[in-house]
């Protein structure tokens, strides 16, 4: 599991460790694992060109200790001080004192094999100032390490508000940050290492499962189990004129876990010929028969709110997605008011923008996807649901305000359908009896990593594609090979 903290937290845990530590041995360790990565970075440290973009907080006091250290060791280390005045002076002298120098030539980020960015760090709010914006669009020869965060990019939030510099590497202190794991910030901070310096940390807000957490969290039927002690997943999708939704979301729930799909809508015909499994109806929620759970809304058109209506007045989990989740932001959170059950909301970018609208709160998609964790949260809140945000990073937040993010996916995902099949596996997962943050989160992972393997060297996919992937990528996270164990 990563762990990601806030910057409030990690001050507070910087701040009682520093109590107990001689002075300057904090900044010291983060140094000595920043300078370690940048060691392993170059081709050779004795002779490169290293260069510091030194801000004037501690942030530039670990980019100026690393470069040091650097220096000692033959690199040809050189420090831009975008305020002199504030430089930090232990750093500087450091650096001067094992033959590095000062430097006032901006063209030296263009020369340098490597460039150590100490602008900001976790302190810094908003775009790049204006002394350091333009080194944002400067070509560069060689690497751009960020220091705990890449200056320009919110830590806590991955919202980027203006300029910001890109890192091929980031270096972060302790634990990660938010704004590493959470796009658009995510996509400028490159390949991360952590540095541990010895934080004792609360829990962490933001959370993102790695291979072994979602392999722990996957149902595996018992030797007792049939296919309906693994549970029954209902779906109530698709409609003459958008059939293959229903073929679509069946076909995800069918890989999910559950024993058994239960489909109820206008698309009868079609499901059980692709799926001759399936069991099916046309009489809606309320008459379908037993369930442990319902995924409602891909492709529903017409037949959207009362579908939405029946599901919700079942005492099992109801995932709604597309056309139910327009209705959704049309009746607004009213229509949750005072349900047992859980909710979970699946809605990419416009969606969520529409379910914002429902909660008195203006924002358009672009608005959203700039700032998933904060869309996520304050949908989850306001219509008590859990929420999975899709997107290039897929956000889910619990409405108690914990968020875990997920990062497996790929461009090709961008197809249409794949949200259905998405819908489908999470709604199946919560039928298994799995908690919404736990199902959406582990659906998340998988659909990801389903069209990894559809997409194979880079080709396009369809959602059938994906679908048809899944067991591969459940196979994968149960260690048994990239064949699912065949």
């Amino acid at each position: 599991m990563r762990h990601a903290h806030t910057v409030e937290q990690v001050r507070a845990a910087e701040a009682a460790l520093m109590a107990r530590l001689p002075e300057g041995v904090l900044m010291q360790r983060a140094a000595a694992g920043l300078a370690a990565v940048c060691a392993g970075l170059l081709p050779r440290v004795y002779g490169s060109r290293v260069l510091v973009l030194a801000g004037s907080g501690d942030n530039g006091g670990d980019a100026l200790f690393a470069a040091a250290r650097l220096a000692r060791r033959g690199a040809r280390a050189e420090a831009l001080l975008l305020d002199p005045a504030k430089a930090h002076a232990a750093g500087l002298a450091a650096l001067l004192a094992a033959g590095g120098r000062v430097t006032a030539d901006p063209d030296a980020f263009g020369r340098a094999d490597l460039v150590l960015d100490g602008i900001v760090g976790i302190g810094g709010r908003g775009p790049l100032r204006p002394a350091a914006a333009p080194f944002a669009a400067m070509a560069r020869r060689g690497r751009v390490v960020a220091v705990d965060v890449p200056s320009g990019v919110d830590p806590d939030t991955g919202e980027v508000a203006g300029a910001a510099l890109r890192a091929d590497v980031t270096v972060c202190f302790g634990t990660h940050k938010p704004g590493l794991l959470i796009d658009p910030g995510a996509g400028y901070a490159g390949v991360v290492h952590l540095v541990g310096i010895g934080l004792d940390l609360p829990p962490a807000p933001v959370e993102a499962l790695q291979r072994a957490d979602v392999a722990a969290l996957l149902p595996v039927p018992g030797a007792e189990s049939d296919k309906y002690r693994r549970g029954v997943v209902g779906v109530a999708a698709g409609s003459a004129r958008y059939p293959g939704a229903a073929v679509l979301a069946v076909a995800g729930a069918l890989h999910g876990g559950a024993g058994a799909v239960r489909y109820t809508g206008h698309a009868a015909a079609e499901v059980v010929r692709r799926h001759p499994e399936t069991l099916v109806t046309e009489d809606g929620p309320a008459r379908a028969g037993r369930v442990q759970a319902w995924v409602v809304g891909p492709g529903g058109g017409a037949d959207a709110e009362r579908t939405l209506r029946e599901a919700l007045d079942t005492g099992v989990p109801v995932l709604a997605d597309a056309d139910a989740l327009t209705e959704l932001a049309r009746l607004g959170p009213s229509a949750l008011a005072g349900r047992d059950a859980p909710v979970l909301l699946t809605p990419h970018a416009g969606e969520a923008a529409r379910l914002l609208a429902g909660l008195g709160e203006s924002a358009d998609a672009e608005e959203v996807a700039a700032r998933r964790l904060w869309a996520a949260r304050l949908l989850a809140a306001g219509y008590g649901a859990t929420v999975l945000l899709k997107g290039s990073t897929t956000v889910v937040a619990a409405p108690d305000g914990r968020a875990r993010v997920n990062a497996t996916g790929t461009g090709w995902l961008g197809t249409a359908g794949s949200g259905d099949v998405l819908s489908g596996l999470a709604g199946s997962l919560l039928a298994t009896g799995l908690a919404p943050l736990d199902a959406a989160s582990v659906a998340a992972h998988l659909h990801g990593l389903a069209g990894r393997h559809a997409a194979g060297d880079g080709a396009p996919i369809t959602a059938l594609d994906l679908a048809g992937t899944l067991h591969r990528a459940w196979g994968t996270i149960q260690g048994l090979g990239e064949n699912g164990g065949k």
